[in-house]
């Protein structure tokens, strides 16, 4: 995997999951940087510096989650996290703007992420909501 679709962390004693306060689930850390590149006017009310999570659950409000159980929900967030929509237009290559019904009926988009992936040319820690690699969202 290239060095774009790799996570930070800001400090190496917390646990890499950690329960969503709204869902129950476990759900896997995300890069503090990832949740900077999506939430509406960073600048205006940053996140606290700390470890937060990717609520991945469709059904729950919340997209982010710190240790400290802050909630950042999809409202606050600039993107539209495609994980969380139901329409086939949404995305689930941030990086080259591939929609689930782009990825289900052209096998070409998958194959062009592929190697853009493996060229190190894509984005992925900051562009995609989760902070990780789309590749494994693509169909079967």
């Amino acid at each position: 995997m290239s060095d774009c679709c790799s996570s930070n962390t800001l400090t190496k004693n917390h646990p890499k999951k950690h329960t969503c306060p709204m869902d129950g689930k476990q759900h896997t850390e995300v890069p503090y940087n990832t949740v900077l590149h999506h939430i509406k006017q960073p600048w205006k009310s940053p996140p606290k510096e700390q470890p937060y999570y990717f609520c991945d659950d469709p059904d729950c409000n919340v997209v982010y989650f710190g240790l400290d159980n802050a909630t950042i929900e999809k409202e606050q967030l600039r993107t539209v996290v495609g994980i969380k929509e139901k329409s086939e237009q949404a995305l689930i290559c941030y990086c080259y703007g591939v929609s689930k019904k782009e990825a289900q009926t052209n096998s070409h988009a998958k194959e062009f992420v592929m190697e853009q992936t493996k060229n190190s040319l894509c984005a992925c820690a900051t562009r995609n909501p989760s902070g990780r690699c789309c590749l494994k969202d693509f169909p079967k």
